[in-house]
């Protein structure tokens, strides 16, 4: 059985834009499409869950075989020695002989037909788990790959305003325009940003790592780490919270997994109550002998012999009586595995709801967030040339320029984080919501 795979729509806020190389070696650029689709393709642990499908498969076939007859055919051959009246002391002799079994009656081979179903079904759900987990991840990873790339890009782009502050400072202390406190002020003001750089390129480098281990890239000392293509962007989202609700309970993987393990569980019980009930089988036997004269084993005279072909038939009836705790205390397991099951899947039907309603209001606080900063980064960027420039005219004071540079910063870092905290908050509402991956034709 081969699954048919789709993808659902994924709320994915990326742009296009130039492509950037950091410190480490960088490859081509690569979109989040490219991301996701490499991720499929290659990702060890959803190439694992492949493999364990097929292995299902395998096994749905050994459920079923309690259905199925049972054939054996052997071909005794040899030579007969030994002396009897009126015969050859040595004789060559080979004959067909075969068996073959049915069982009539047996209460375990529905629930063992319904196994093998859900066998299959739970495969194919913890691969859909194994794709949405990996995809997630790679997700993340990207977004995290373009806010510490563009976060570095700000602090640099401000420490470079700030190192010509300090060039500044330094001509005027030479012609004795101010004192060296100004000069060491604009410093350690500039160098402060060393560490905030340095940490966004370390972040930077540890999402490339992370999106190259999530594509199973191979790292060589001359492999080129991901390059992420695009730019965080900002999308008002409205949502119906009830109505996603609703379909998460329907659409999610790991609940449709939970829902199918509780299916199992109760067939697991009912396959082995099934040694409390009667059973039934047919058989038939036959031998073909091409010649005669050939002695069974153990006969002592020629009425024992083979005469010919012979075909027997007959029923086989088998009724365990007394159980002693073999089939009694094995229900018993079953039966408490089946109820933690189910007490799972209520635990994680309930808190659907919780938390939706959650990643809803995350995304309506970022919402908010994200006006404040846009509102306030014009008029702080405005604020900080004005000082900057009244700075270089001796108009402003060193700690002025200073309380000017860190809001500008914090306006501007604060609307990048804004803008991943809302592209990190739609991934998880598509996680949340079942939006990743399913199969297309579900139809169990």
């Amino acid at each position: 059985m081969k699954p048919k795979f789709a993808f659902a729509t994924l709320l994915l806020f990326v742009t296009t834009s130039p492509s950037f190389s950091g410190s480490l070696s960088a490859g081509p650029a690569m979109t989040l499409d490219d991301v996701l689709n490499t991720t499929l393709e290659k990702n060890p642990a959803i190439q694992q869950a492949k493999s364990n499908l097929e292995q299902a498969a395998g096994r749905r076939l050994v459920l079923r075989s309690i259905v199925w007859p049972n054939f054996k055919v052997n071909v005794p051959a040899g030579v007969q020695g030994g002396h009897r009246a009126g015969e050859n002391s040595t004789k060559v002799f080979g004959f067909a002989r075969g068996s073959l079994t049915q069982p009539l009656f047996n209460t375990a081979i529905p629930p063992s037909l319904r196994r093998g179903d859900v066998e299959v079904l739970i495969a194919e759900q913890q691969l859909n788990l194994a794709v949405e987990e990996q995809l997630h991840t790679a997700r993340l990873a990207f977004y995290s790959a373009l806010y510490n790339r563009e976060l570095q890009s700000v602090r640099e782009k401000q420490r470079g305003h700030l190192d010509e502050n300090v060039a500044s400072q330094s001509d005027r202390y030479q012609a004795g325009l101010v004192d060296r406190s100004a000069f060491t002020s604009a410093t350690v003001e500039a160098r402060g940003l060393d560490p905030l750089v340095e940490n966004s390129r370390r972040a930077y480098s540890a999402a490339q790592l992370q999106l190259a281990q999530t594509m199973a890239i191979e790292l060589k000392s001359d492999a080129r780490l991901p390059n992420p293509d695009g730019e965080l962007s900002f999308g008002p989202v409205d949502v119906d919270l009830n109505a996603e609700t609703t379909a998460a309970l329907e659409r999610r993987t790991d609940i449709k997994l939970a829902r199918l393990l509780v299916r199992a569980a109760n067939q697991d019980e009912r396959i082995i109550a099934a040694g409390y009930y009667p059973s039934a089988a047919g058989s038939v036997t036959g031998d073909y002998i091409p010649v005669t004269g050939i002695h069974r084993e153990g006969s002592t005279s020629r009425t024992q012999d083979f005469l010919g072909s012979e075909i027997r038939e007959g029923a086989a009836y088998t009724w365990q009586v007394i159980d002693n705790g073999k089939v009694g205390g094995a229900v018993l397991r079953a039966r408490k595995a089946r109820e933690i099951n189910e007490v799972e899947l209520r635990k994680l039907e309930a808190s659907v709801g919780r938390e939706l309603s959650r990643i809803h209001n995350e995304l309506a606080g970022i919402d908010a967030r994200h006006k404040s900063f846009a509102a306030g980064t014009d008029t702080a960027e405005q604020t900080a040339a004005a000082v900057q420039q009244n700075l270089g005219s001796g108009l402003a004071s060193e700690l002025e320029h200073r309380l000017a540079e860190d809001n500008y910063l914090k306006t501007q870092t604060g609307l990048l984080e804004a803008n991943y905290l809302h592209n990190v908050a739609l991934a998880e509402w598509d996680r949340a919501t079942g939006r990743y991956f399913q199969f297309a034709e579900d139809v169990h």
